[in-house]
């Protein structure tokens, strides 16, 4: 890993939600997959650079930013996808590469390269023209009530958030939101990009006033890559009350060196993306 991918320079921020993060909400899983991969790849290949994201906030502990968001929209079947920035072709440095990106609302240039960190630069999903129907799907090691609603690969449906303004798993203040692990255009590859879908009532108010939110998350749902941009573990949002003793029930926490994250906030970061590998 480079210094640059490490430790790259933040722009100023801007804050689109306040929300309130408090006592207990855990993280996933280590940091094996994402840290291994990430060792391996290399700084060989296309695109990548400085680039300018918007995510959920870093709010605590060592990570540089916070961790991508994935613009949402529901589909008229009811499924959850992601949505994946138009391709075009670009001359960079004297070379015609493909590349992911999309002028959207709020002045936000939305583009593949707020992914390409942590290794998940070199992951077939992340590759401009991957064909993939962008759908969430439910993740091996999500939440109690995903494994009573889903297998495993499952595209999940708005119908299951009915109770998103109520739920609760013990961990924090109930009717906060409903989240789901997910992994996302990651159809027969050997590497899942991981997610988290959250539908809270609190993105859903917010955007009513908001551009950005507005063209970004639907009915309250919004999502975000769920990978720590310190050592690439995979944080959690309640899911461990170890989270409670760094103020983080309502946030994420990554266990590996308690970074909390505030999905409520959501911030442009500035930071260096690592080029795809070839």
């Amino acid at each position: 890993m480079s210094e640059d991918d490490k430790y790259p320079a933040e722009s100023g921020r801007r804050r689109f939600v306040k929300g309130v993060v408090g006592g207990g909400a855990l993280a996933g899983v280590g940091a094996t997959g994402s840290a291994t991969i990430n060792s391996l790849t290399t700084s060989s290949g296309t695109g990548g650079g400085q680039t300018t994201a918007m995510a959920i906030e870093r709010v605590g502990g060592p990570a540089p930013r916070g961790m991508p968001q994935i613009p949402v929209e529901i589909t008229d079947d009811g499924f959850i996808r992601g949505k994946w920035p138009e391709t075009a072709t670009e001359t960079q440095e004297g070379q015609e590469i493909t590349v992911a990106k999309e002028e959207m609302p709020g002045g936000v240039t939305y583009s593949g390269e707020w992914f390409q960190y942590c290794g998940i630069e070199s992951y077939q999903g992340i590759q401009p023209e991957f064909e993939s129907d962008n759908i969430f799907k439910s993740a091996a090691g999500g939440y109690d009530w995903q494994a009573d609603a889903y297998e495993s690969g499952d595209p999940i449906h708005r119908d299951d958030f009915a109770d998103y303004a109520e739920w609760g798993n013990g961990i924090g203040a109930d009717g906060v939101g409903k989240p789901a692990l997910v992994s996302w255009r990651s159809e027969d590859t050997d590497s899942s990009i991981t997610a988290v879908v959250l539908r809270s009532p609190r993105i859903e108010e917010a955007a009513q006033d908001n551009e950005w939110l507005q063209a970004s998350t639907q009915d309250g749902f919004m999502a975000w890559v769920n990978v720590c941009t310190h050592f690439c573990c995979i944080p959690g949002y309640k899911k461990n009350e170890e989270s409670a003793r760094y103020d983080a029930a309502d946030g994420v926490y990554c266990q590996c060196h308690q970074s909390v994250y505030d999905p409520f906030s959501i911030v442009e970061t500035l930071f260096v993306a690592r080029p795809r590998t070839d």
